[in-house]
């Protein structure tokens, strides 16, 4: 299997081996050690005890619709217990059997109700309903018991999204209303005071054809995020700017850097990190993998906002280090091992490439005897492992559309969602680590992470197809 541009260099973070960070597009567990299982959900903060507590879907493999919600809470928002699921499947249900469609959860409290509130977008496996689900606990951990689904003001819901503003309190949903020709609209509606049903229609993003959406709220600006329909494949997610909710908001603007296709990720959630010292946003991305839905990863990203320019970016990290309590954040800076210092093996040779540092990158790289190796890379012993960062390029659009891979890039172009590379570490092949790299776009070089268990001192890492 060819892997083009792979490891045009590797960034090690040798941090603490107990440092909590947020490592986005890394395989996160929880603190039984299994796969964070909370997919497209949000983030809801308890006011009395500060935790947060995620809310997503559930999927295992072969069940990757109609699992349920899942819950888990934190205190950092890098370290996650489990619940189990806020939200079960019922088999005979109408909108909660395994064969339905429970989509984007999102969860509120209601202070008239004194009950926490979850709804999501409710459907059948051929999207033939376009409903929002609602259902209650008096826990925020649930168990939700199921209250209705219906058609909000008697219009279709996909994606769903919720957003609540922190100077009145007051909760809004963000829906789109479907792929079809006379759709194509996100709808921006309030909830009435009990957060139980929707009562006005503030806004319509008419006719922009996006879906996924969320509302980041400053002092001054809401900025609305919304991703393009591309089914599970990543696009560049734009943005709008508005005073005030009723608009009028502005044109979109992508809000990462083109061709990056909000580095692999679809927008979902955002969250307001409110310090003693300043003020946080972390925009909450979903990275699919259609290949395996299950293990689909998370893009937890902060966010730069320019209120003079009425602009906003999503940045990307490595590795950061988030301390909720002040509201401050910053990369974790490790030692970057250059390609040019990478020895090649069978088939894999060093390119010319002006966009990476060194202007080289390796390319070449497949089967097992076409490998590059990256020697005297300094490990720390950290029994847990230590964060290893891989800078690569995935140009599968340089394909043709009768070829494996495709091009998206071309009429009657495929796509070709990722590759796969070995990692080996100090030749030790009985325990090789699986590399998933995204496809990016000719001359994008992104990164991703991998925790390898390094010995103290000098070691090799190889990577091979």
């Amino acid at each position: 299997m060819h892997i083009p541009g792979l490891s045009a260099r590797l960034l090690l973070a040798a941090g603490l081996a107990n440092a909590k960070w947020i490592v986005p597009g890394a395989r996160w567990r929880d603190t039984k050690g299994d796969l964070v299982n909370a997919h497209a959900g949000c983030v809801t903060v308890d006011e009395e005890s500060g935790k947060f507590f995620l809310f997503g879907e559930y999927k295992v493999q072969g069940q990757v619709e109609g699992g349920g919600v899942s819950v888990y809470s934190s205190d950092d928002l890098a370290t996650w217990e489990p619940h189990g699921k806020a939200l079960d499947s019922i088999e005979g249900h109408p909108y909660l059997d395994p064969k339905m469609i429970i989509q984007r959860p999102k969860v509120v409290y209601s202070e008239a109700t004194e009950k926490y509130h979850m709804f999501w977008h409710a459907d059948n496996s051929t999207y033939g309903l376009l409903l929002q689900g609602f259902a209650q606990s008096d826990n925020i951990t649930g168990p939700y018991s199921f209250v209705d689904a219906t058609a909000p003001l008697g219009n279709w819901s996909q994606d769903y999204g919720l957003f609540t503003d922190y100077k009145d309190g007051r909760s809004y949903a963000l829906y789109s209303n479907g792929d079809r020709k006379e759709g194509r609209d996100v709808y921006l509606t309030s909830y009435n005071d009990d957060k139980t049903a929707l009562d006005e229609v503030v806004h319509r993003f008419d006719k922009f054809d996006l879906e996924a959406p969320t509302i980041i709220q400053t002092e001054k600006s809401y900025f609305a995020l919304m991703s393009h329909k591309t089914g599970y494949r990543p696009n560049n997610v734009v943005a709008f700017r508005a005073d005030k909710l009723s608009g009028p908001w502005s044109q979109p603007f992508i809000v990462s850097p083109l061709n990056t296709r909000t580095y692999s990720s679809q927008s979902g959630f955002s969250l307001r990190i409110k310090g003693r010292k300043q003020t946080t946003y972390l925009y909450l991305g979903d990275q699919w993998d259609s290949n395996s839905l299950w293990e689909s990863r998370y893009i937890w990203l902060p966010v730069s906002i320019d209120e003079k320019k009425k602009s906003l970016s999503v940045d990307w990290h490595d590795v950061y280090d988030l301390n909720v309590k002040t509201g401050e954040y910053k990369s974790i800076r490790g030692t970057t091992y250059q390609a040019t210092s990478a020895k090649s093996a069978g088939s894999a040779f060093a390119q010319e490439a002006s966009f990476t540092d060194t202007g080289v990158i390796l390319a070449g790289i497949y089967g097992n005897d076409s490998t590059v190796t990256f020697s005297n890379v300094q490990g720390n012993g950290a029994k847990d492992g230590q964060w290893v960062s891989f800078y690569y390029q995935n140009t599968d659009d340089m394909g043709f559309g009768d070829q494996p891979g495709g091009n998206p890039d071309r009429i009657g172009g495929s796509w070709q969602l990722r590759r796969i590379a070995s990692v080996v570490v100090n030749g030790d092949t009985q325990n090789v680590e699986t590399l998933y790299q995204r496809d990016t776009h000719k001359g994008i070089i992104l990164s991703t992470p991998l925790k390898l268990k390094l010995k103290k001192g000098k070691n090799t890492i190889t990577i091979g197809g």
